[in-house]
C-alpha cells in the first residue's frame, strides 16, 4: 500500500457514497410528491398513472443503488483484492506474455464483469419491466440476444484489441496517438455499419407505408433539408412497449427510425414534431459535437495513460506488481478513472440538456410547439417517466431536461 492506494480509497468511497446518495435523494423525492398530479401535467396525467411512473423509478433507482455498491465492490476486488494479478497469471499461464496472453487476460476481465452483471440485467427485465408491464421478451429471445450481443463484440474488439496492443508494443513513446487515430476510425465505422449491418440482426426494419403520415415527414424532411436512406419502423413492441424514434448513422448510411409503439400512440402531427426535434440535433450538428468532444477526451486519457504506463506506483498503488503488461495497464486504467472523474457528470449532464432545449426551439420552427408538448406528455405517460425527478439527482444523471421545465420552455415558444 502506498500514498495512490490511500488517493484511490477516497476518491472510490466518494464517489461511490455520493452516487448512493444521490439515488436515496431521488427515490425520497419522487415518493414525496407521489400523491399528487404537478399541476402542468394534471389535466392529461392522471394520478394512477403519475403513481405508477412514481414507483417504476423509484424501483428503477433503487437496482441501480445496489448495482452501484456491486460495482464498486468488484472493483476492489479486481484491483486490491487481487483479481487483476490472479486473471493475468492466468492468461500467462495459458497464452504467454505477448498479444494472445493480453487478449485472453482483457477477455477474461471482460467475462467476470458481465457475469457480475447479468443476474442485475435479468432482474431489471424479467422483474422490474414484467412488474410494470412493459417488458415483451422471452427468456429465448432474451439469451438469443445475448449470444448475438457477444459473437458482435468479439469480432468487433478481438481485432480492436489486438491492434491497440500491438501498437502499445510496437509504435513508440507516442503509440498513444496512433491508438487514438485508431480509436477513432473504429468508432467512424461502427456508427456507419451499425444500421445497415448490426441493428437488424435484432430488430425487423420495414420501410413505411405511404399515406399521410409518410407525406407529411417527407415534406418536413424537405423544409429541413435533410436527406436520408429511407423512413424505417421497427418492430420495438417484440421486446418493449416503451416507444421512441431517432436518426442513425451517417453520410449515405443515414435512415430515420420509429418504433412501431411510437407509432400507435401518437397522432400523425405529434410524430412530425417529434421527428423535428431528433432533426433539430442533425442540423444543429449536436450528433459531431458530442463525437467530437467524445474524441478529444479519449486523447486526454489515452496520453494520460501514456504517463503513467511505466509509473511503478499507479500499479502498486492498485494492488498490481510492476512491471505490468500493456493489457493490464489497459484495463486498470479504464476500470479505475471513472472513479476520479464521476463529479464531472453534472458538466456533461448540462450539455446534453442544452442540446435538448435547442432540439425543441429547432422543432418549434418548424412544426407547432404545442404538438411536441402533446407529444412528449404521452411518451411521459406511455414510458412511466417520472415528473417530479430530484434536482440534485437530475443535475448529475438526466441527459434531457426535466419534464417540468421542458413543456414549460416549450408553452413560452408556442406563445411567442
Amino acid at each position: 500500500m502506498n500514498a495512490f492506494t490511500l488517493i484511490f480509497l477516497a476518491a472510490l468511497a466518494a464517489a461511490t457514497g455520493t452516487r448512493l446518495w444521490l439515488a436515496w435523494r431521488h427515490v425520497r423525492h419522487i415518493q414525496a410528491h407521489r400523491d399528487r398530479v404537478p399541476e402542468s401535467f394534471a389535466a392529461e396525467i392522471d394520478l394512477p398513472a403519475h403513481q405508477k411512473a412514481a414507483d417504476y423509478s423509484s424501483a428503477k433507482t433503487g437496482l441501480n443503488a445496489f448495482g452501484i455498491g456491486v460495482e464498486a465492490a468488484l472493483l476492489l476486488i479486481f484491483t486490491l483484492g487481487g483479481g487483476f494479478a490472479a486473471l493475468h497469471a492466468w492468461s500467462t499461464g495459458w497464452f504467454g506474455d505477448g498479444l494472445a496472453g493480453g487478449v485472453a487476460f482483457i477477455a477474461a476481465v471482460m467475462a467476470v464483469s458481465a457475469a457480475v452483471e447479468l443476474p442485475l440485467n435479468v432482474y431489471k427485465v424479467f422483474g422490474i419491466e414484467t412488474r410494470f408491464g412493459f417488458n415483451k421478451m422471452t427468456p429465448k429471445m432474451f439469451v438469443t440476444d445475448l449470444v448475438k450481443q457477444t459473437v458482435i463484440a468479439t469480432a468487433l474488439g478481438l481485432p480492436l484489441v489486438l491492434a491497440v496492443l500491438w501498437m502499445m508494443s510496437r509504435m513508440g513513446e507516442y503509440w498513444w496517438f496512433w491508438v487514438w487515430l485508431v480509436w477513432m476510425g473504429f468508432n467512424l465505422f461502427v456508427l456507419a455499419f451499425y444500421p445497415t449491418f448490426i441493428a437488424p440482426l435484432f430488430n425487423k426494419f420495414s420501410p413505411m407505408a405511404d399515406g399521410e403520415l409518410k407525406s407529411r415527414i417527407e415534406a418536413l424532411l424537405v423544409k429541413c433539408g435533410f436527406k436520408s436512406q429511407g423512413l424505417f419502423v421497427m418492430d420495438g413492441s417484440r421486446r418493449s412497449s416503451h416507444g421512441n424514434a431517432y436518426f442513425t448513422g451517417f453520410g449515405k448510411a443515414k435512415r430515420i427510425v420509429f418504433f412501431d409503439t411510437l407509432l400507435s400512440r401518437l397522432d400523425p402531427t405529434e410524430i412530425e414534431a417529434v421527428l423535428a426535434h431528433e432533426l433539430g440535433h442533425f442540423r444543429m450538428n449536436h450528433v459531431f459535437r458530442r463525437m467530437a468532444w467524445t474524441f478529444a477526451v479519449s486523447l486526454v486519457f489515452l496520453w494520460i495513460l501514456g504517463v503513467l504506463r511505466d509509473a511503478s506506483w499507479f500499479y502498486q498503488g492498485l494492488g498490481v506488481s510492476p512491471p505490468a503488461t500493456d493489457a493490464v495497464a489497459l484495463v486498470l486504467f479504464f476500470m479505475v478513472v471513472p472513479v476520479f472523474t464521476f463529479l464531472l457528470r453534472p458538466l456533461m449532464a448540462m450539455y446534453s440538456r442544452k442540446h435538448e432545449f435547442e432540439a425543441d426551439e429547432y422543432a418549434a420552427k418548424f412544426t407547432p410547439a404545442t404538438e411536441l408538448v402533446h407529444a412528449l406528455v404521452k411518451l411521459y405517460k406511455d414510458n412511466a417517466s417520472t415528473l417530479t425527478p430530484d434536482p440534485l439527482h437530475s443535475a448529475f444523471y438526466d441527459s434531457h431536461p426535466p419534464a417540468a421545465a421542458r413543456i414549460a420552455r416549450l408553452k413560452q415558444l408556442a406563445a411567442a
